[in-house]
């Protein structure tokens, strides 16, 4: 939110009259909004506040590849299903980026059965979801490119009518250039064994986060996949009032409309699962519990970060913003935990060290996003410390 607030100040302190229109949208009815689906393209996506529709219909179509995944497993004496949920963060996803590679590095990497991201844990995802083959590229987007190759700022553009204080065209440039057909073909690949990567996006209409099968997107042979894929991705890292929301063409009651998603931050920070769905249910339909570990990493600071907060409204604003992100990504990190309890799931988190002290001169600084990439690939190449509760209920253990 750091990018909001100061992009905000700059704009007014420039004093310059613009003004600026964007496209009529016909926007989903309230009473359409869940059947509207992507043409072409149905079931590559679910709410992530609701059950999961046919659920028993879809758990038979995903046991088989289940099955064999696990019995290889058990042959192999590693009987554990491993889910990874990568947060958002901005810049600051230059950690998970860090962490990920380095821990490839260290051997002890394992392969994730279901892989979730969020904003900038979006953009981790897919890549970690493939596995090793694909870290050089991650690396790559974690620490060559900067501010100039994420936006170009429109600020007056953005304060006077438009939808946005920055044009996100130099980041859907940048996604365009590492996800194409054939990291497309290869999420495919790994979705037919049952491995699952989910990406979460805000239907700001709605007001509620949906959950994108990127997998089953990548499956399909339809025209437009690819640039659906790119779009889910661009959509989830983009922060509301700071990029433009994405458009989505949908189709409702025989009729053609646009949903309008952004950064899945304003509902979720991080996620695993729908919030009523438990795996239990997997573990009556596969017929025995299975063991299962997740782990979380934030991107960003757990602890207080003090900062003299400058006396201003923007100011003011600007820290209130980030305190409140702060705290409800905790309470997705509790919510998460109580899940994991209930289910009787590993649970395991790491986030951004205290002691992470580099200089920010601004937002997508490429030399900050290198020292937290460092600090991420030091941490992932030696034993990790997780911790295994939240804070507060950790401390209250």
């Amino acid at each position: 939110m750091r990018v909001v607030w100061k992009c905000v100040a700059f704009g007014l302190a420039s004093l310059l009259a613009a003004c600026a229109t964007v496209p009529i949208r016909d926007a989903v009815p309230e009473q359409l909004v869940v059947e509207a689906t992507l043409p072409g393209l149905q079931d590559v996506r679910i709410w992530g506040d609701a059950k999961i529709p046919n659920l028993d219909r879809m758990l038979a179509a995903e046991m088989p590849a289940l099955k064999r995944r696990m019995q290889e497993r058990d042959k192999s004496g590693g009987g554990v299903s491993n889910i990874i949920a990568i947060s958002g963060g901005a810049d600051d996803g230059a950690f998970s980026a860090g962490l990920m590679v380095g821990w490839g590095e260290s051997g002890t990497r394992p392969e994730f059965d279901l892989v979730t991201g969020i904003s900038a844990g979006a953009l981790v995802a897919p890549f970690v979801f493939i596995g090793p083959e694909y870290d050089g590229a991650l690396a790559e987007i974690f620490t060559q490119y900067g501010a100039n190759d994420i936006y170009t700022a429109d600020v007056m553009a953005g304060l006077f009518g438009g939808d946005a204080l920055a044009d996100s065209t130099p980041l859907a440039t940048l996604i365009a250039k590492y996800v194409d057909r054939n990291l497309l073909d290869r999420v495919a690949q790994e979705r037919a064994k049952g491995r699952l990567l989910f990406i979460g996006t805000t239907n700001i209409d709605a007001q509620r986060p949906v959950y994108w099968d990127m997998g089953r997107l990548a499956q399909s042979k339809h025209a437009s996949a690819v640039e659906t894929f790119r779009k889910v991705l661009l959509a989830s890292a983009s922060v509301p009032g700071v990029f433009p929301p994405v458009r989505f063409p949908v189709t409702a009651n025989g009729r053609s409309f646009e949903e309008l998603h952004v950064d899945g931050g304003p509902t979720r920070e991080v996620f695993f699962a729908p919030s009523d769905f438990s795996f239990k249910s997997v573990d009556k339909a596969f017929g025995r519990p299975i063991p299962r570990r997740l782990y979380i990493i934030r991107n960003g600071k757990l602890g207080p970060e003090f900062m003299v907060t400058k006396e201003t409204t923007f100011g003011i604003a600007q820290r209130s913003l980030e305190t409140l992100t702060k705290n409800q990504g905790i309470g997705d990190l509790v919510r998460m935990y109580a899940r994991a309890k209930d289910d009787k799931i590993d649970y395991n988190l790491v986030a951004i060290p205290d002691e992470f002290k580099a200089a920010r001169p601004k937002p997508f600084d490429q030399g900050y996003m290198r020292s937290l990439y460092s600090a991420g690939l030091e941490l992932g190449r030696r034993p990790i410390t997780w911790m295994k509760a939240p804070p507060g209920v950790l401390a209250a253990q």
